[in-house]
Formats: structure tokens, C-alpha cells, sequence
């Protein structure tokens, strides 16, 4: 009986360093330093978009913390119909980027990168680079101005130009470059160490 009782807790205690091992947010999501020292490939995946997209790293970081807090599973609270019973979500956003179904299918067929996953941070930051890229484009917003590229992120291009009737989205604007502003100050700290190292060791 204890033999059994022991190889239960055994099993519980694997399940949890698997669950724990599997957690995608990152233990200090307040210091892109920290970010990138404990998932080293995030830095690299975020300086392919930058060097593709010209999005700078901090502001792409600073996206994804603002969206999804780094969940790789993230999805919008649903709502509830009379406080209570839970409802629709209220979009189809998801994961790490919270990219809708349609942009990210656009996304998609634009890069030709078709097995493009919500879920992948790799994918997720290289979403946020082409997103900030077509803002440039369409908009003319520069790629460094991280309060009207999020605004554009969050209202869509087609709605930008009424931005100022959402009071909400420019506290969140403004959050977000705040954040990106702390990310930017801290990478200039550590960003040429992150560029020398080479290899991953697991």
C-alpha cells in the first residue's frame, strides 16, 4: 500500500515539472534582459522580424507582453450573459501576438508561411514585425513610434482614424510605450552579450 501511495505522488510530481517546464511565460516579464537570458531563441526569433521588418526589438516585445503577457494559450475573457453564464469570447484572438483569425490568415498567405501557428512565439513576433511593417505602409506610422503603431495594432488600419473616440486603447497606447521605453533601456544593457552568445545548451 505505501509502495503504491509513493509511485502516485511520484507520478503527480512528474506531471507538475512537465506542466511547469511547459509554462511559456517567462519568470521576469518585466526585463527584456531576463526574458531573453531564460529563452534565449525568443531573442533570436525577435531580431529575425527586426531585421526583416525594421520593428524594432523592444517595441515587438513590449507588444507581446501587453497582449498576452507572454500565455502561449492566451484568449479573451469570455462574456457573460447577466453577470453569471458564461458566453462568446468577444474575438477570436490568440495566443502570444492575440492575432484575429483574419489577419493572421492574411498574415499567412502575404509571408506564404502557411503552418504559422498563434501558440508560436517564432511566429508570433514574426507577425508582429509584418503587422508594424504594413502600419508603415499604409498608415505612414514610423516603425519606431510605438503609441501610434499599437494603436494601429489594436484598432485595426481601417478603424485608426477613429482612435480617439476609444479613450481605452490610449491608456493602453500609452502603457505599451512605457513598457517599451523600460525594454529599450534594458536591452542596451545586455543586447551586445545576447548577440555574442552562439550556441543553446538545454
Amino acid at each position: 500500500m505505501p509502495k503504491k501511495i509513493l509511485n502516485k505522488n511520484l507520478i503527480y510530481f512528474i506531471v507538475f515539472l512537465f506542466l511547469v517546464s511547459c509554462s511559456s511565460v517567462p519568470k521576469y516579464p518585466s526585463n527584456a534582459c531576463k526574458i531573453f537570458g531564460e529563452k534565449y531563441l525568443w531573442y533570436k526569433h525577435a531580431k529575425k522580424s527586426s531585421e526583416i521588418y525594421g520593428a524594432p526589438i523592444h517595441i515587438i516585445l513590449a507588444f507581446v507582453n501587453k497582449e498576452s503577457g507572454f500565455n502561449r494559450w492566451a484568449k479573451p475573457k469570455r462574456k457573460k450573459l447577466f453577470k453569471v453564464i458564461p458566453y462568446k469570447r468577444p474575438s477570436s484572438s490568440f495566443g502570444y501576438s492575440q492575432a484575429i483569425k483574419g489577419t493572421w490568415e492574411l498574415y499567412k498567405k502575404e509571408t506564404n508561411n502557411s503552418f504559422a501557428l498563434r501558440s508560436s512565439f517564432k511566429d508570433s513576433v514574426d507577425f508582429i514585425g509584418w503587422y508594424i511593417d504594413k502600419s508603415h505602409k499604409i498608415l505612414k506610422i514610423p516603425k519606431n513610434d510605438v503609441y501610434r503603431n499599437y494603436i494601429a495594432y489594436h484598432e485595426g488600419w481601417k478603424n485608426y482614424k477613429n482612435y480617439k473616440n476609444n479613450p481605452k486603447v490610449i491608456i493602453l497606447a500609452k502603457k505599451v510605450k512605457e513598457r517599451a521605453s523600460t525594454y529599450r533601456k534594458q536591452l542596451i544593457m545586455c543586447q551586445k552579450k545576447l548577440d555574442r552568445k552562439k550556441y543553446i545548451i538545454y
